[in-house]
């Protein structure tokens, strides 16, 4: 996903959205915020579920652009901002590229073994190749501590973007997923047992329409390899999905499950959960609102949730994007 902050909107949307956004950030300084969709301002969501609790970690775009934060509910109305989880201060080797600035985005959270992880990708892409890093927490909560140096750089026309971390039920092993944008590929690495360095790369196909973000669930025993395809300000963008017997494949691809609508446009950057305590599951996401026409689109992208449903066979229903969200208990 992008590459720096979100665009400043037009004028004319500009007094509307910057009024939300002064909304929202005042219910966050607060420590609340209590929403339907959408639920938060930001983009590239990472979602995990821990006991009855839904954990989010997004792209968060506030005056600095190098820290991550995170945000928790019981309910999916209300939720508690914690953090920062991560700052790029505290990264020793985050300016070894000789930039001055640079963007945190696409965070992405595996537990095991009762320890966190936290891996985060890091800009700009250009002129210098992008980096994903790894680091180390004692909870969902964060803080995490950086592992050191960088877990994987791009180059060679590869995009170390978008990481995505899997464990298999089934065999216990954890694996890295990453890249995607210009370069539309996507690697997968399999993980040492410190979760923080590879045991080594697992060649994979690139699966149809793939652009970046790649998510990996399993449920009922099939693996779901989902992830984003189009241009991320233009009404292209899309989440579409492939299915597997095991986390690397091979994929068949399945087609699209999150499209643009009138009014809501590029859908994308998701995770499944599973919802605390049912069988239901959910899909997290970012969108555009109120937008109309192809793009590019300016302002500030919106984090969502909505329902997932799977045809009795295990394909995923294409979701309906609502401004309700799924039903709270």
């Amino acid at each position: 996903m992008p590459r720096g902050p979100d665009a400043h909107p037009s004028k004319p949307m500009k007094i509307t959205l910057s009024l939300a956004h002064a909304i929202v950030l005042s219910a966050l300084s607060a420590g609340l915020l209590h929403a339907a969709n959408p639920i938060l301002p930001g983009a590239d969501p990472h979602a995990v579920a821990v006991g009855d609790t839904v954990w989010i970690y997004p792209t968060w775009s506030d005056r600095r652009l190098e820290r991550f934060f995170a945000f928790s509910s019981t309910n999916l109305t209300t939720w508690q901002r914690h953090g920062p989880v991560l700052d790029f201060e505290d990264v020793a080797w985050i300016k070894d590229d000789g930039q001055e600035r640079h963007h945190a985005w696409a965070p992405a959270t595996l537990e095991k073994d009762g320890t966190w992880f936290f891996y985060y990708s890091v800009g700009p892409q250009n002129p210098t190749p992008s980096r994903i890093g790894a680091a180390v927490g004692a909870g969902p909560q964060g803080p995490f501590r950086d592992s050191g140096k960088p877990l994987l750089t791009g180059g060679g026309g590869f995009e170390a973007i978008d990481p995505m971390a899997f464990t298999d039920p089934r065999s216990g092993k954890s694996f890295l997923y990453a890249g995607g944008s210009a370069g539309a590929t996507l690697r997968v690495f399999e993980l040492n047992p410190d979760m923080i360095s590879f045991a080594r790369e697992i060649a994979v196909e690139t699966p149809p329409r793939f652009t970046e973000a790649a998510f990996m669930h399993c449920r009922q025993g099939r693996y779901y390899l989902s992830y984003s395809h189009g241009g991320w300000q233009h009404a292209s963008y899309s989440v579409h999905y492939a299915t597997a017997d095991g986390p690397v494949g091979p994929w068949r691809y399945r087609g699209a499950i999150l499209v643009s609508d009138a009014t809501r446009k590029g859908p994308g950057h998701h995770s499944f959960l599973r919802r605390p305590g049912t069988e239901d599951w959910l899909v997290v996401y970012h969108r555009w609102e109120n937008q109309t026409g192809d793009g590019p689109y300016r302002g500030r992208r919106q984090i969502c949730i909505d329902r997932v449903e799977y045809t009795p066979d295990g394909l995923i229903r294409p979701v309906i994007m609502t401004g309700e969200g799924p039903p709270r208990p």
